[in-house]
C-alpha cells in the first residue's frame, strides 16, 4: 500500500491517470475512496492524487494534531510525490487543505481550485451570521444527517448505503475534531493575523465555488456570499442536488470541473 512519511505520519494515497496533476480532498464523511465516481472520468486527462487525510481511512493521527494538520499534509504529499504544480478539487472539510496549500506552500504550486460544498474558510461578518442560522436550521443533528438531498435516499438506495459504508471505514475521531481553530493571539509587537479572505485573494488563485440547490450545510446563498468576497472566482449551483453533489450528480459535477480546469489551463474541453 502506498504511503507517503510526511508531517510526523504516514499519509495513505494513491495515484491514478496521466497528464497535469489534480488533487482530490475528501470531506469529513469520506475518504480517497469516496472519489470512486470521478477518479475514472479525469484519469483520461489529468493524474488523480487521492488520499486518505489524517484521521480517515488509512492515514493514523498519530501525533494528534488534527485538523491543524491538514495543509502541512498536503503539502508534504506534494513533496513527496515531486509534483511541480497542481489543481486541488476539494470538498466540504477538504476545503481546509485546499485553501491552506493556494496559501501557504512556499512553492505556490496550486494553479486552480475546486471548492465544492465548503467556504474554504472565506468568510466575513455576513458569511459567519449566515453560517450560524445555517447551523440553527439543522437543530443539534449531526451534519451527516445532512450530506445529501433527502430524495436521493429513495431514489438511490443503493448509493446512499455505499455513501455510508464508505464513511464507517474511517476510525473514531473526538465530536470536537472539525470544531472551529483557537489559534492563540498575536504575541505583543506582532502584526494582526490576515484572514482567509485577504489571504485568498492575495494568493491571486483561481477559484471555482461549487454548491448544491439544496445544501443545508453550507447553503448556496452563503457560498454565493464567499464567491463574491473574492475576485477571481466563479460561481455554480448544482440544481437537484444536496451537499454532496460530487456523488449526488457526479456526471454534472463531473463536466463542470473538468471543463473549469480545463479553461485554467488554456484548454478546449472535450466534445
Amino acid at each position: 500500500m502506498p504511503y507517503a512519511p510526511v508531517n510526523g505520519i504516514d499519509l495513505y494515497y494513491e495515484v491514478h491517470g496521466k497528464g497535469p496533476a489534480v488533487l482530490f480532498a475528501h470531506g469529513q464523511g469520506g475518504n480517497h475512496l469516496s472519489w470512486w465516481q470521478q477518479v475514472p472520468f479525469f484519469a483520461k486527462h489529468y493524474t488523480c492524487i487521492t488520499y486518505d487525510a489524517r484521521a480517515f481511512g488509512r492515514s493514523i493521527d498519530l501525533d494528534n494534531k488534527g485538523r491543524r494538520g491538514f495543509g502541512d499534509d498536503a503539502i508534504g504529499l506534494l513533496d513527496y510525490l515531486d509534483v511541480e504544480e497542481v489543481r486541488v478539487v476539494a470538498h466540504s472539510m477538504g476545503g481546509r487543505a485546499a485553501t491552506a496549500l493556494a496559501i501557504r506552500d512556499p512553492k505556490q504550486r496550486v494553479k486552480a481550485l475546486v471548492l465544492s460544498g465548503t467556504t474554504g474558510g472565506v468568510a466575513d461578518q455576513a458569511v459567519q451570521d449566515r453560517r450560524d442560522t445555517a447551523e440553527a436550521a439543522r437543530d443539534g443533528k449531526g451534519l451527516g444527517a445532512f450530506s445529501v438531498h433527502p430524495p436521493y435516499k429513495t431514489e438511490n438506495p443503493q448509493g446512499f448505503f455505499l455513501l455510508r459504508q464508505i464513511s464507517r471505514l474511517n476510525p473514531s475521531r473526538p465530536r470536537d475534531f472539525l470544531g472551529p481553530p483557537n489559534p492563540p493571539p498575536p504575541a505583543p509587537g506582532e502584526p494582526p493575523r490576515r484572514s482567509m479572505r485577504e489571504r485568498l485573494a492575495e494568493a491571486n488563485v483561481p477559484v471555482l465555488y461549487l454548491v448544491g440547490e439544496h445544501d443545508m450545510i453550507t447553503p448556496a446563498d452563503l457560498i454565493e456570499m464567499c464567491h463574491k468576497l473574492i475576485p477571481r472566482s466563479t460561481y455554480y449551483v448544482a440544481k437537484g442536488s444536496g451537499h454532496s453533489v460530487y456523488w449526488e450528480k457526479p456526471q454534472e459535477f463531473n463536466e463542470v470541473v473538468l471543463r473549469y480546469l480545463l479553461e485554467q489551463d488554456g484548454l478546449s474541453a472535450p466534445d
